[in-house]
């Protein structure tokens, strides 16, 4: 009687312990405030462990290491391929955490990024024994080494990874190739606790996880979501200050720019626009500003999402040529602000893109079919509301709680 007296006390007050790279900023960041944020209004407890940068100060947060520890773990997993073996006394200063914590739930985000030891962590969560929340950003947590591996096709970690052919990808590595090693590793961690769920952003990605040594695990797809509150048409001068008042615009947003990303099909699209049309990429670095064509308006990197939705409310059209992505929320942040999208049908693209009705998806590496589409086809402005609250993020965000309660039972 008291056990389930005990139960029903835990899903009126939870207490969440959540863990990521970075808190508050990135995607991945604002995922887990956002959540944060969910459970505070719902009368939850929460606490955000992160290994690098800030945390917002209004977060009940606790940073695991310095940054020399980071700068240490990247140089060590750079020169033995050992990316989420190194850390140690950081990741002991979490697992203290989480036992003075005493969360009902823990919610594991991306567990490499340099800066967490990943056998000490799931050591600990195995007798620790209670229930894991584990939502997968990425494919890292069921490689040998890389985070993707669509751009190449890659098929080893069905089987077993064994030389790497993606040893420069991040996490980099200087030759060394302990692919093998490290995935039979993660196998066994990560395969090892009895109360582990596994939440994707994309079918793509579940479908997968189920392919995967993963694939014993239950896996459930919430989409990623966006601030609409934030995210929505933002009437600015923009187009003034880069003097852009004559031009129709495609805007690219990504951070980093790589080839991945799809930085050479803007290059090479820049190439056969008409003279009416600019494109504008948002995410460059500063090299980058430096060697990009003339026909290209470049901008560095914002964490201001005011100054985001401003630029994605001036552009005529959001072009995603992204190589491989899990479920990218620049589609969505595009959508909420009424710019129509156009996304190669790579990985969970498709499916963010999909969340406006005015959304088209074309063949991975077809750049030069945005052409038919850009004075024939493509709508000036298109914002429909029950598109929008798909994508917001209170919808998704619920959807974890759920979640939580239905491991407490």
């Amino acid at each position: 009687m008291e056990k389930v007296k005990r139960r029903r006390e835990i899903r009126n007050q939870m207490k969440v312990f959540q863990i990521n790279t970075v808190c508050g900023v990135g995607s991945t960041g604002r995922i887990t405030t956002d959540l944060y944020h969910v459970l505070e209004k719902e009368g939850h407890s929460c606490c955000i462990a992160y290994g690098r940068g800030r945390a917002p100060e209004d977060v009940d947060s606790f940073k695991m290491g310095s940054d020399f520890d980071v700068y240490y773990h990247t140089l060590c997993s750079r020169l033995t391929d050992g990316e989420g073996l190194f850390s140690k006394a950081a990741t002991q200063r979490l697992v203290a955490k989480i036992k003075a914590y005493a969360p009902d739930i823990i919610h594991l985000h991306n567990i490499h990024g340099h800066y967490l030891n990943y056998p000490i962590l799931f050591h600990f969560l195995k007798e620790y024994d209670r229930p894991v929340v584990w939502t997968l950003h990425d494919c890292w947590p069921f490689t040998g080494h890389c985070a993707h591996f669509d751009f190449i096709g890659c098929q080893f970690w069905q089987s077993g990874c064994h030389d790497c052919p993606q040893l420069s990808a991040y996490p980099q590595s200087y030759g060394i190739d302990h692919s093998r090693e490290n995935f039979a590793c993660k196998k066994q961690l990560f395969t090892s606790l009895r109360q582990l769920v596994l939440v994707t952003p994309s079918q793509w990605l579940a479908d997968l996880v189920k392919k995967s040594f993963l694939g014993t695990y239950p896996v459930q797809v919430i989409h990623n979501g966006i601030d609409t509150t934030v995210f929505k048409p933002t009437p600015s001068d923009f187009r003034e200050r880069y003097g852009l008042q004559d031009k129709k615009i495609i805007l690219g947003v990504a951070s980093p720019w790589t080839a991945r990303k799809g930085l050479q099909d803007f290059i090479k699209l820049s190439k056969m626009l008409p003279e009416e049309w600019k494109i504008v990429l948002v995410g460059l670095s500063k090299k980058q500003l430096k060697t990009i064509p003339a026909t290209i308006t470049g901008i560095e990197r914002t964490n201001n999402v005011q100054e985001l939705a401003q630029i994605y409310t001036a552009a005529d059209v959001f072009f995603n040529p992204t190589y491989e992505d899990n479920y990218p929320t620049t589609n969505l942040e595009a959508i909420a602000c009424g710019t129509p999208v156009i996304t190669y049908d790579t990985g969970g693209s498709p499916e963010s893109a999909k969340k406006s009705r005015a959304s088209v998806i074309i063949n991975k590496g077809n750049y030069y079919k945005v052409l038919e589409w850009l004075n024939e086809r493509i709508k000036p402005r298109y914002k429909d509301e029950k598109d929008i609250l798909t994508i917001d993020r209170k919808q998704t965000m619920s959807m974890y709680t759920d979640v939580y309660r239905e491991r407490l039972k």
